[in-house]
């Protein structure tokens, strides 16, 4: 039911284009997924998306378990039915969610307790229960319960946290091997923290327990640019050619490029959403921020080099204006121009990818978005 095979490596670097086969349809990677927490890419139309390229979206376990509640998606035909997509869905198993509300949840070795950020009500997350939920949602991939430990923190803690990430891994594959008729696809998550002994541990842990794909997990939580890198470097020289490799979480345009290199297949990131509702899009020439005053009379587009429906039809001085005055329709529009941009730029890696140009295709996005302060 699900397959992932290598069709193309890069000569100079670990950088390869691979098919994700599911029931629901075939998806080329290197792929970046968009982020649709509460079932819906925020202020994008499915079928937009769709029409941009994207085969499949990264929806939030924990957000629909509160609201509306994964028994009323069920009752409603699944997710896909639910948000009118028809493309893949990915869904994470509410993990991360948990430890960024860390004032409102408890670990234990069983699972996590947590307050409902929404009415205070308490709910108790288990490995088994995450994997039941994210089947009610009928998500085609989904994720294990794991703790994602932050940055910086103790040898001691860390090895912990990744210990009972490892117990609960455990817990996950039995519970799929007992139920042959799960369904999806099961991706297993390396933690680790910033210790390389650690992160090797864990990534030949997970790989052992035969998920159907790796995810990298807890990067991307305040660690340096170049210590990410080497934890990504170390994680893939564990991983076998024949699982996908998911970096989760990560999506700056150069942090993809540097993970593509690195041989990474699938990423998500809230970047080119989140920062086009606040006033901010990525450009062939670094970010922009429509907010500056200099562009009150700027009649040009976001992106000159840009052809999306936005750089097409509109100028930088309409869309400032539309910004400063909360005008609802911004917010789909710079969200399109940043999905746009993204869905450009992993066509981009592909065709590099093909040619042997990706470490030319780093130094170019290098260039305009190494020294951004603006993400």
């Amino acid at each position: 039911m699900f397959k992932f095979k290598v069709i193309h490596k890069d000569r100079f670097t670990k950088a390869r284009i691979g098919l994700l086969c599911t029931p629901r349809g075939v998806i080329e990677t290197p792929v970046f997924m968009p982020v649709g927490t509460q079932a819906t890419v925020k202020a994008m139309p499915p079928d937009v998306v769709a029409g941009l390229g994207y085969n499949i979206l990264l929806c939030n376990t924990y957000h629909l378990y509160l609201r509306p509640g994964d028994e009323v998606i069920k009752a409603l035909g699944g997710l896909h039915k639910f948000m009118n997509w028809k493309g893949l869905i990915l869904t994470d198993s509410g993990g991360f969610q948990v430890y960024s509300l860390s004032q409102f949840r408890k670990i234990t070795e069983e699972g996590v307790i947590f307050k409902s950020h929404l009415d205070g009500s308490e709910h108790f997350l288990t490995p088994v229960k995450a994997l039941e939920i994210q089947k009610n949602l009928n998500s085609d991939i989904v994720m294990v319960l794991d703790t994602c430990i932050p940055y910086p923190i103790s040898f001691e803690e860390a090895k912990y946290l990744t210990e009972l990430t490892h117990k609960w891994a455990i817990e996950s594959i039995k519970y799929k091997k007992r139920h042959p008729d799960y369904g999806r696809a099961v991706f297993g998550i390396i933690q680790g923290g910033m210790f390389k002994e650690l992160r090797k541990e864990s990534t030949r842990f997970i790989v052992e327990l035969g998920f159907d794909g790796i995810a990298i997990g807890g990067l991307s939580v305040g660690e340096p640019a170049e210590l990410r890198n080497d934890m990504i470097e170390l994680s893939i020289e564990e991983i076998p050619e024949e699982f996908p490799r998911y970096l989760m979480g990560v999506g700056t345009p150069l942090d993809i490029v540097e993970a593509v290199i690195r041989g990474v297949d699938m990423f998500d990131c809230v970047l080119p959403t989140r920062n086009a509702r606040r006033g901010t899009v990525f450009t062939s020439r670094g970010p922009l921020s429509i907010k500056r005053a200099e562009f009150k009379t700027d009649e040009s587009p976001l992106d000159p080099e840009c052809e999306c429906y936005v750089c097409r039809n509109f100028s930088r001085a309409y869309l400032r204006h539309l910004f400063n005055a909360k005008e609802l329709l911004v917010y789909h529009l710079l969200t399109l121009h940043n999905l746009f941009y993204y869905a450009k730029l992993m066509k981009t890696i592909k065709e590099a990818i093909k040619l042997g140009k990706v470490l030319e295709l780093k130094e170019k996005v290098k260039e305009f978005y190494e020294a951004s302060n603006n993400f």
